[in-house]
C-alpha cells in the first residue's frame, strides 16, 4: 500500500524574527532553580567535572539560553537536570529544585512521574530518539500513558486518538502522521513529533536539547517559531541548549555561556549581545556573520582545554585576547552579579573593564 504523502503545515518561511512582541507572559516566579549544580564523570583517567558548580534561575514564562562550544557541558547539564545522565556520569552535587520540589532526591519511580508531566525534554537528534519500527501515534501515546501524573484516570482510546491528533495539529504536522513511522518523515517532521511528545502533558518546563541540529535553516527557523508558539500557549519557560549564537538572539530572553563545565556570563539578550563583558562571548559574538556591514570575522584561538586537565585559576586565560600578567590567570575566578540580572565570572586575564568591577571580588 502507498503512504499518503506527508506534508508540513501552516508554517511561514518569510523572514521575521522569533522575537515575542512582548514578555508579559515572563514572571518572577522561578520556575526551575539550580545551584552549584555538578555533573562528573569517572574514568579510568580520572574525575570529569562536565559540569562544575553551575547556579542560575529559569523564571515562569522565560527562556532561557544555554551557549557555547561543544564539550563546554550544556548538554550535559540538561541531561543532569532531567536525571538521564548515564554511567560512568552522575549528579555529584548541588541542587535543582523544580517550583520548590528537589529533583536530585527524588527516587526514579517519583522522577518518571515528573518527566512530560511537569519537566518535558526535546531531545538533540529526534531520529535517535524516536523507535523506527513504531508508528509515530503508538509512541505519543506510550509518553502520555507512562507518565500520567498519579491519580489521573487513562483516556479511551477514542479521546487518546484525538489528544494524538489534537498534538500533531499544535505542531504543524497533519492527523495522517500519527500512522507513519519515523523514517518516513522528513528530519523537521521527526523534531516536530519529538516535540508533540514532550509537550502531550502540558509541562511548566521544557528543555530543548540542540532541536535544530543537522536541519537546513529554513527548516531551524520553522522548528523555533514551533517551539515559540507552544511555549507561549503553555506559558512554560524553555531551556535551550544552542550553538547558533544569531539563532538565541532572536529568541532568548536571557543568556548564559558556558566554558569548560562553568558560566562565564549570564544576562538578558539584548544585554549579552550589546555589552558582554567577559572575552569568551564577546569573541562568540564576534564571530557570527551580518547582512548589515562588512566586518572581519574573528575566530577563537587554540581549544577548549581538557577536563582532565584544566589549568590552575581561569580555565580561559590560555585563549584569552587580553594582555594580563602571568599570576593573574592562576586566580580562581567567581561569578558575580555586575548589575541587575546581569552575571560574570570575573577575572583579570578574561575580563578588560576587570578594575571597574574590582570592588565585587576579594582578589
Amino acid at each position: 500500500m502507498v503512504q499518503p504523502e506527508a506534508k508540513e503545515i501552516g508554517l511561514t518561511t518569510v523572514a521575521s524574527t522569533f522575537e515575542r512582541p512582548d514578555a508579559n507572559s515572563q514572571t518572577d516566579e522561578v520556575a526551575l532553580e539550580i545551584r552549584d549544580f555538578k555533573v562528573y564523570y569517572e574514568t579510568p583517567r580520572g574525575t570529569v567535572p562536565a559540569v562544575d558548580g553551575v547556579s542560575f534561575n529559569l523564571k515562569q514564562g522565560e527562556r532561557f539560553a544555554l551557549v557555547g562550544e561543544s564539550g563546554s557541558g550544556k548538554s550535559t547539564l540538561a541531561m543532569g537536570l532531567m536525571r538521564l545522565t548515564r554511567p560512568p556520569g552522575h549528579v555529584a552535587g548541588g541542587t535543582a529544585k523544580l517550583h520548590g520540589t528537589e529533583l536530585t532526591g527524588l527516587t526514579e519511580e517519583e522522577m518518571r512521574k515528573i518527566r512530560l508531566s511537569q519537566m518535558a525534554l526535546v531531545p538533540q537528534g529526534a531520529m535517535n530518539s524516536l523507535n523506527p519500527v513504531m508508528r509515530v501515534g503508538k509512541q505519543v501515546v506510550d509518553g502520555i500513558v507512562d507518565h500520567l501524573p498519579e491519580g489521573e484516570p487513562k483516556p479511551s482510546k477514542r479521546e487518546m486518538t484525538a489528544r494524538v491528533h489534537e498534538l500533531l495539529d499544535r505542531v504543524g504536522l497533519q492527523p495522517m502522521v500519527a500512522q507513519l513511522y519515523p523514517h518516513e518523515l522528513s528530519g523537521g517532521m521527526k523534531q516536530r513529533v519529538a516535540m508533540a511528545i514532550a509537550i502531550s502533558l502540558s509541562p511548566s518546563v521544557i528543555i530543548a536539547d540542540e532541536p535544530t541540529s543537522a536541519l537546513d535553516v529554513i527548516v531551524q527557523r520553522q522548528i523555533m517559531q514551533t517551539l515559540g508558539r507552544l511555549q507561549e500557549g503553555l506559558n512554560a519557560s524553555v531551556l535551550l541548549v544552542g550553538h547558533d549564537m544569531g539563532l538565541v538572539a532572536q529568541f532568548a530572553d536571557t543568556v548564559g555561556v558556558m566554558y569548560a563545565g562553568k558560566l562565564v556570563e549570564v544576562a538578558p539578550v539584548r544585554t549579552m549581545f550589546n555589552n558582554p563583558i567577559h572575552a569568551y562571548p564577546r569573541l562568540l559574538i564576534d564571530s557570527i556573520p551580518t547582512m548589515d556591514a562588512k566586518k572581519r570575522l574573528v575566530g577563537i584561538p587554540g581549544m577548549q582545554p581538557s577536563l582532565l586537565n584544566l589549568p590552575p585559576g581561569d580555565a580561559f586565560a590560555p585563549r584569552s585576547p587580553l594582555k594580563f600578567k602571568p599570576e593573574d590567570a592562576l586566580v580562581e575566578p567567581k561569578l558575580v552579579e555586575v548589575e541587575p540580572g546581569h552575571w560574570v565570572q570575573l577575572s583579570r586575564s578574561s575580563v578588560e573593564d576587570f578594575d571597574k568591577y574590582a570592588h565585587l571580588v576579594d582578589y
